[in-house]
């Protein structure tokens, strides 16, 4: 469990700010939200086929992240909460299409069997398509008590962040880099800013967006989203080695299989934990300015280099 010390504003005493439950609470918000965005009507194979991964478990730390920077700038769970469920619609979106025979070709996923294992290529493909659409709908149709004018600054963005300079382009760099032997950790650092980074990214300043933040408070969160989600990933390289499949909830050992370049085959991993560190005290420092506000925010950093090694 970790805990983190942080001012109670009345008498000036100190109390621990939970990390555990405070994950586990907004987790449980989340997952209720989710479950109550989509329902099965007509065409009933597609709705459970997206309810069946978008339903799966997982950590929620994306919409979580959007839900604690939107009220770290003022605003509110309610109105940031449509904006988060879209955000796991994506990222679910993007672990469907992943996880396909023509991808990274995964049976399993937070331990259980992928989408296209259980309704075929053809639905799983349709099953990512309905996601990311119905993503859109919902933060247009559903938010609340936000200026029209911040609301299409969030579907910009979420349109960037899924694009051709976000995850399609990271994830089509990270197929071309396959079986590889020269890549380079600038090069392997831009494939994963782009595939793994700018949902992150998006995630955070999202939640600052419809707050109606000022650009430098946006680039300030911005700069701890882009730290955070880069040694999200190194730490994601480190655990294919180190975990199990049943620790991962997915098949351990596959980007040595597929020959892929990760931090460890580049740095080994030691200095892949420490550059990791590195980077989450760089994040924490970047939310000096918020004083007790930020522990939610600091407290996410350092769970990403606290995963089991």
């Amino acid at each position: 469990m970790v805990k983190t010390d942080a001012k109670l504003a009345s008498g000036g005493k100190a109390a621990k700010f939970d990390l555990a439950t405070y994950l586990q609470q907004r987790k449980l918000m989340v997952e209720e939200a989710l479950d109550n965005s989509l329902s099965i009507t007509r065409v009933e194979t597609i709705y459970q086929a997206m309810r069946y991964s978008l339903l799966a478990g997982g950590k929620r730390l994306r919409p979580i992240l959007c839900l604690a920077t939107c009220e770290l700038t003022g605003g509110t769970v309610d109105m940031a909460m449509p904006t988060a469920c879209a955000l796991e619609m994506i990222h679910t979106m993007s672990l469907v299409h992943d996880d396909l025979p023509a991808m990274d070709n995964d049976d399993y996923r937070r331990g259980k069997l992928t989408n296209h294992k259980v309704y075929g290529e053809d639905i799983a493909i349709l099953t990512g398509d309905g996601l990311l659409a119905y993503a859109f709908e919902y933060v247009a149709v559903h938010t609340k008590d936000v200026a029209p004018e911040l609301l299409v600054e969030i579907m910009a963005l979420l349109g960037r962040t899924v694009g051709a300079e976000g995850l399609v382009g990271g994830q089509v760099l990270d197929l071309e880099s396959e079986g590889k032997q020269d890549i380079t950790a600038d090069q392997l650092t831009s494939i994963h800013r782009k595939k793994t980074g700018t949902l992150l990214e998006a995630a955070v300043v999202s939640g600052a967006i419809l707050t109606g933040a000022p650009q430098e408070e946006r680039a300030r969160l911005s700069a701890y989203a882009s730290q955070i989600g880069l040694a999200f990933q190194i730490v994601d390289d480190i655990l294919d080695i180190t975990a199990t499949g049943e620790e991962l909830g997915k098949t351990a050992g596959k980007d040595i299989l597929a020959q892929k370049a990760t931090y460890p085959s580049l740095w080994g991993l030691e200095k892949s934990k420490t550059q990791a560190a590195e980077l989450v005290d760089g994040a924490i420092a970047r939310l000096a300015p918020y004083g007790e506000k930020g522990e939610p925010l600091r407290a996410i950093a350092r769970f990403i280099t606290n995963r089991k090694y």
